[in-house]
């Protein structure tokens, strides 16, 4: 007797974990439905006064619709949509994830694969007998597919730092969007839309992924389009293409849409600045970003008499430059009405592009205090400085008055 058709066994496996209590979300994607403004819907339990329920979040081009049904009502709903309105499903429990994917000419395709144990990861080479719980599951599929753990989910001797990286960046992140978008929050958003400008290899753009799931729609922008096409095609693989995808292009060539969140790591030189310009234009209410390359003011620095002898070093010179750039940009975010911290992201026995602005909108960048510029412009002063990228994006004068 031949198996029952792929998409009779997604339901069955659907069914099973809606009334045994083990979904812990379904997504719903590639819409071919009437509705031509539709995207993606996105189911997850949820627990109300009424009892436990499901949640569905319907995504369309411009705004979300959420509804919540008790679990008979929401496997109606599901059975009507998937393969018709919908080609393809994700259904993600505990034990494992399956996939079910719908040919335009009805031919349906199951894959279904064993979730890896949700276990505490050791703390990689850290000379201590003891355990650590990390935000990034060591197990994840997406660290093995980018080459920084194995097949037993431990990080390769030359990735240990990388995962130190991911580890930490996930935990950073997890704080600062939980201060920037508290969940308790009346206008609080069921979806964040974010950016990660210049992605690279998309380490910490698949940790993003990871650290807020349904939560966030995220898009990676990267010049080497054979990166993206690495990224989007492991993205794919581990059931994420829904909610993360990588377009190629330049910081500053790629028009941003309105987002929530932009991310910027280690732009070089003036790319941290089209960045900042980029997200504060987009509304951003956090910017994250870890600058590297700071070249473009050297030129101009002109040492104040007490500096000047030690800034003949080169070395001197280097490092007052970076000092400079970076206070002149977390100065010109708190001008932008930003609640800017600035700190060390991860130990330089790690990597030495290490410093972190992290700005939290707090005010309209209309309503700029004057305290706020004469702050900057200061600054600019005592080292004279009279040109600096991210002023000159957002029209703000360095000419003290």
């Amino acid at each position: 007797m031949p198996p029952p058709p792929a998409r009779d066994r997604f339901l069955t496996l659907l069914g099973d974990a809606v009334r045994g209590g083990t979904l812990q979300k379904l997504t719903l994607g590639k819409h071919r439905g009437a509705d031509a403004t539709l995207q993606n819907v996105f189911v997850r339990p949820v627990t109300l006064k009424a009892g436990a329920q499901y949640a569905f979040v319907w995504r369309h081009d411009t705004r979300d619709i959420t509804k919540n049904f008790p679990s008979d009502a929401a496997l109606q709903v599901l059975t009507s949509l998937i393969g018709s309105d919908f080609l393809d499903a994700h259904l993600f429990t505990a034990a494992q994830t399956a996939q079910l994917a719908t040919a335009a000419n009805g031919e349906t395709r199951l894959h279904v694969r064993s979730a890896a144990p949700a276990e505490a990861a050791p703390l990689p080479a850290s000379g201590h007998d003891r355990v650590k719980s990390h935000l990034i599951d060591p197990q994840s599929p997406w660290l093995r597919d980018l080459g920084v753990t194995n097949e037993r989910g431990e990080p390769r001797e030359r990735m240990a730092d990388k995962y130190r990286q991911i580890q930490k960046f996930a935990e950073l992140l997890h704080h600062l969007l939980t201060e920037a978008f508290p969940p308790d929050a009346p206008e609080a958003k069921p979806v964040l839309q974010l950016a990660d400008m210049g992605s690279g290899k998309g380490y910490l753009t698949f940790a993003l992924a990871a650290v807020l799931g349904e939560r966030a729609q995220i898009r990676g922008i990267e010049a080497r389009p054979e990166l993206v096409e690495l990224c989007n095609r492991i993205a794919r693989d581990n059931g994420l293409a829904e909610r993360l995808n990588f377009v190629s292009g330049t910081i500053a060539s790629v028009p941003m849409e309105a987002c929530d969140v932009l991310i910027a790591l280690h732009a070089c030189d003036t790319a941290t600045d089209d960045a900042v310009a980029q997200g504060i234009a987009a509304g951003a209410r956090l910017l994250v970003v870890a600058p590297c390359c700071q070249k473009e003011l050297r030129p101009q620095l002109t040492a104040p008499p007490v500096l000047a002898g030690p800034l003949q070093h080169g070395i001197f010179q280097e490092r007052q430059t970076e000092f400079v750039t970076d206070a002149l940009r977390a100065q010109l975010l708190e001008w932008a009405g930003y609640r800017t911290k600035v700190f060390e992201f991860i130990s330089t026995e790690h990597t030495a592009k290490n410093l972190m602005i992290a700005a939290i909108k707090t005010r309209p960048m209309g309503n700029a205090n004057d305290d706020d510029a004469a702050r900057v412009r200061a600054l600019a002063a005592f080292y004279g400085i009279r040109r600096q990228h991210l002023a000159a994006r957002l029209q703000f004068s360095l000419s003290l008055p």
